[in-house]
């Protein structure tokens, strides 16, 4: 063994034997590290170790005794994975008995302890958490507001908040964005253009110039460490005021070159003798706001994760850890905020997106469990009747429709609710499944209700219906029942925010009598003067615009009524069993034969001019366009006004003898309705809009999508863009614009141009964007997936797994073993998909 590590086996020995006192050396462990660093770079340990070892002691007189043995223990671990000949050492740690919760509070180490605790006590919370949120075990102060520590006042407390930050417990799950990766140390003489370093030094001397007539001042400094000198400018002339001669710091940054010689423009520095957040380490980057810096928050995020990452209880059991081989949560909130290795990392990012993954399958399990429990009318029909209905129909199923199809007529007849989710392209038939749904219920004398995010798509949904279950037969040749339709036109309904209150007081009476079968709506629906005398099936299309409550509020106007959600949004399987693991899932993933596929090209902003040549081309003969502009927030007024002044233009120079229409998403919701009608109508000839005609509009009419920005948008969005054309029986075109002629080359562009299935569209989407920004908006029901990859299928699977396996043991958690993770996991669905109780 090397004289170095003999040494920290001693120290490591004498410290567990002491409970971890820190007092194995006079005055902290941390006393031995300049001696021993020197002692082990002799022997050529490697860096990475030295590292570990340095940063892991630096922390150490600010972990609890429980975290200090678990910190020299997952410290001595790494050392046997490297040193083959070190003895085992046992880290075992008695739990003391707990302290009362009100009492504590982190406190600072070294001669400010009472001070601090003091100052600590006097603040008291003014807005404590519910008893509700919190685990069992967990420390109430963990729920504290941030402004009980040193240094962040109310103004500095109000700032957090805009980062979600309000309890102590935020900033240990306010994660790093990304690290920089200061861990290599060179001396100054051998430094070499355009790396990432770490340089010790000497100050020399620090001056201040002005720059642009004294409005910037440029603070240089000359640092020096025996092998050559380096000098370094910041714009910041407080640093002047820090810095003096003679004083040794550590600096990291990039190197740069001036006049021929390296400098570092910049950098991060920090004293020699500071504990190092921001130099000579993996550094985390946390996302910032206004009036809040990168140093500052680095500083109050280590005071509370060395203080409280020990102190969060481990919802999960050892037992499971073991066998999904993950570090204990101590170890992965340390570890996520400040790494010893990328290894480390590595091992803390999995165990914590495990987590996400894990909690959510457990929470679908319970309330898929909880749905089934329940029990609703069955609605079996015979094979001949249902024969007779899709002899009806003007087209015939697909496959992929077929078998969503014996789905939904296997759900309905079962005695169960309905659960299902239906996703399907844009143009899949998704409406004409519903309507055999809706055919099948109302074939029973129970009524159906349809939801649609908005006015102009319920219309759209009404006509369709209409045309389905109460048109006339499209061929009576065989002379079948099938020329009788389903239902009466006066049976199928509208109601909107436009309907007069005449005819709504007239719908009202008649689902509440019984006489009007379908409703079909927007939030309308969801009004308390809308009851029913039997509804049993609701459908939701386009589910991912409505909330959970909202749906939930459709379906208790129904006694446990089936329920059908439809998306045309195509979600990647892997994504779609995780978000919506409490639905049971049918993919139509076929087109209806005979559509032409939308031919898509990208064109370079200097051809533009082709797309108004083809644009009028298609005008000429009868047909219209829709040209797309990027709101990429809709609080940034400027691209909306990008829209607005594009119409004026577009009118005036470029196509003065055609209607130019214009919607954006700041327009009254009657006003946007208006404007999609009259150009559904033909009453223009082009509409400028922004995304706001992205989901649902069907204009048979319009052949040409001419995307601005195209380089702005996820793959999703361009393809759901895209599904506007093509509707009708013409060939259409979807012609991509990028900002710049080198975003041409954009992976999403050339993936547009490449393929008009949107399932593949999709896997590439969410490979290139991830699960959070695929999915638009958040999925209520479950805190965000801050960590979890969705394209990870071994994470994903490993966690079903575990969740499987789990809830077919107990099901309730109701050993004792499980308890906190029975808090947890009503916390992290609280408020969101049901009840988990």
């Amino acid at each position: 063994m090397k004289p170095s590590l003999d040494k920290l086996y001693k120290f490591f020995k004498l410290e567990a034997e002491r409970s971890y006192d820190n007092h194995a050396v006079m005055g902290g462990l941390e006393r031995m590290l300049d001696r021993w660093e020197a002692e082990a770079r002799a022997e050529a340990l490697p860096e990475e170790i030295v590292q570990a070892v340095v940063t892991r002691i630096r922390d150490y007189s600010h972990l609890t005794p429980k975290s200090r043995a678990e910190a020299l223990d997952g410290l001595w671990r790494r050392l046997q994975r490297s040193f083959s000949d070190l003895p085992v050492l046992a880290f075992d740690f008695q739990e003391p008995p707990p302290q009362s919760p009100t009492e504590d509070l982190p406190e600072q180490p070294g001669p400010e302890t009472s001070t601090r605790k003091e100052v600590l006590h006097r603040r008291k919370p003014t807005s404590p958490a519910p008893v509700e949120m919190r685990s069992p075990g967990e420390p109430a102060a963990l729920y504290a507001p941030v402004s009980v520590l040193d240094g962040i006042g109310p103004r500095h407390a109000q700032t957090l908040e805009r980062l979600g930050i309000r309890t102590l417990r935020d900033m240990l799950y306010h994660f790093p964005r990304r690290y920089d990766d200061y861990t290599r140390m060179k001396p100054i003489n051998r430094l070499e253009y355009g790396e990432e370093v770490t340089v010790i030094g000497t100050v020399q001397n620090v001056s201040t110039r002005s720059l642009k007539g004294g409005q910037l001042k440029l603070t240089e400094a000359i640092i020096s460490d025996g092998s050559g000198a380096l000098r370094v400018t910041w714009f910041n002339p407080w640093i002047a005021k820090s810095l003096q001669s003679g004083d040794q710091i550590v600096l990291s940054g990039k190197t740069d070159q001036y006049l021929g010689r390296l400098v570092m423009s910049n950098p991060e520095w920090e004293p020699l003798e500071q504990q190092q957040l921001s130099t000579n380490r993996i550094v985390p980057v946390y996302p910032l706001t206004a009036k809040i810096t990168q140093r500052w928050l680095r500083q109050q995020m280590h005071q509370v994760v060395s203080y409280w990452a020990g102190r969060v209880q481990d919802p999960l059991p050892q037992a499971l850890r073991q066998s999904a081989e993950l570090v204990p949560l101590y170890t992965a909130l340390l570890q996520i905020h400040f790494p010893d290795s990328w290894d480390d990392l590595e091992r803390a990012i999995h165990r914590l997106a495990f987590d996400e993954i894990f909690l959510l399958q457990l929470g679908a399990l319970r309330q898929k469990r909880a749905w089934q429990a329940r029990t609703a009318h069955p609605y079996p029909v015979e094979d001949d009747w249902l024969q007779a209905q899709l002899d009806r129909l003007p087209f015939s199923l697909t496959n992929a429709q077929l078998n969503t199809l014996r789905d939904v007529r296997q759900d309905l007849a079962s005695g169960f609710p309905m659960n299902r989710l239906i996703q399907g392209d844009v143009g899949s038939g998704k409406t004409a499944v519903a309507a055999l749904a809706i055919a099948i219920v109302t074939s029973h004398a129970a009524q159906a209700a349809f939801m649609a995010p908005t006015s102009i798509l319920a219309e759209q949904h009404y006509i369709n219906l209409q045309k389905l279950l109460a048109g006339q037969d499209a061929s009576s040749e065989t002379g079948s029942q099938a020329a009788s339709p389903a239902l009466d036109p006066a049976q199928i309904r509208l109601l909107i925010g436009a309907t007069p209150e005449a005819e709504k007081r007239e719908i009202l009476a008649g689902l509440s009598d019984g006489s009007i079968k379908v409703i079909i709506g927007t939030h309308a629906l969801l009004e308390d003067p809308v009851s029913f005398a039997n509804l049993q099936l609701a459908v939701v299309d386009e589910q991912h615009r409505f909330g959970v409550e909202q749906r939930a509020t459709l379906r208790s106007k129904g006694d446990n009524p089936h329920l059908m959600v439809m998306t045309a949004t195509p979600i990647p399987r892997s994504l779609a069993l995780t978000v919506y693991g409490d639905l049971d899932l049918s993919v139509i993933d076929e087109m209806p034969p005979g559509r032409l596929p939308v031919s898509t090209h990208v064109l370079m902003p200097r051809e533009r001019e082709r797309s108004y040549v083809l644009i009028r081309n298609q005008v000429e003969l009868g047909r219209q366009a829709f040209i797309i502009y990027p709101l990429i927030e809709e609080s940034e007024n400027s691209e909306t006004l990008a829209a607005v002044e594009e119409q004026q233009r577009l009118q005036s120079e470029i196509f003065p003898r055609l209607k130019v229409g214009l919607l954006h998403g700041r327009m009254p919701p009657e006003e946007k309705d208006q404007v999609m009608t009259d150009f559904r109508d033909g009453a223009y000839h082009i509409l400028v809009s922004t995304t706001v005609v992205e989901v649902g509009v069907d204009v048979s009419n319009a052949t040409v999508m001419l995307i601005e920005g195209a380089n702005r948008f996820g793959l999703a969005q361009l393809h759901q863009l895209r599904g506007r054309v093509g509707r009708g029986a013409d060939k259409a075109y979807c012609l991509l614009i990028p900002d710049s002629p080198d975003q041409a080359e954009n992976d999403r562009l050339r993936a547009m141009t490449e393929t008009n299935d949107g399932f593949i569209l999709a896997e590439r989407d969410l490979e290139q964007r991830g699960p959070g920004q695929f999915l638009g908006t958040r999925q209520s029901g479950y805190a965000d997936l801050q960590l979890a990859n969705i394209t990870d299928v071994h994470l994903i699977e490993k966690a079903r797994q575990h969740a499987q396996a789990l809830f077919e043991q107990d099901p309730e958690l109701s050993q004792p073993e499980y308890a906190l993770l029975a808090e947890t996991l009503k916390r992290s669905w609280r408020g969101g998909k049901g009840d988990i109780s």
